[in-house]
């Protein structure tokens, strides 16, 4: 992982509590835990998906959420990697992620960028994210 900012930005809690988010983001993905995934969002959250549906604030989300991901068929496994964390603010981080769905027909990836912002209660959550899907050639 590749991570910008200076040391009296964001310490290594920061780092190791942004990289449980996106633990549990993939987590929850390979479940298809619905409930576990809003969990991680912010009330004014703003999500668009792979496809380019945009979600505004956490309603739109949950109901997305709920509608989709416990239906959501795949015959692999799905993995979440912290590629980079920037730190805008000491508060504010752009996390980019690799994300990889493993099957038997192959691997397909997608290149998620979240914006996540830290609570007055010390949890980092997701803010403004972004998922695009990383098309080969």
């Amino acid at each position: 992982m590749n991570t910008q900012g200076s040391p009296m930005e964001a310490g290594t809690e920061d780092i190791k509590a942004i990289e449980r988010v996106v633990a549990t983001v993939e987590r929850t993905q390979r479940n298809k835990d619905a409930e576990g995934f809003l969990t991680l969002f912010r009330p004014d959250a703003l999500w668009t998906t792979g496809h380019g549906k945009v979600l505004l604030g956490f309603d739109a989300i949950a109901e997305f959420t709920r509608a989709v991901l416990p239906q959501a068929v795949w015959d692999g496994d799905v993995t979440y990697e912290v590629i980079h964390t920037q730190f805008l603010r000491p508060d504010v981080a752009a996390v980019k992620v690799r994300q990889v769905y493993h099957s038997a027909e192959g691997e397909t990836e997608g290149a998620p960028l979240y914006v996540m912002t830290k609570q007055e209660d010390g949890r980092w959550l997701l803010h403004a994210c972004q998922n695009t899907e990383v098309r080969s050639g």
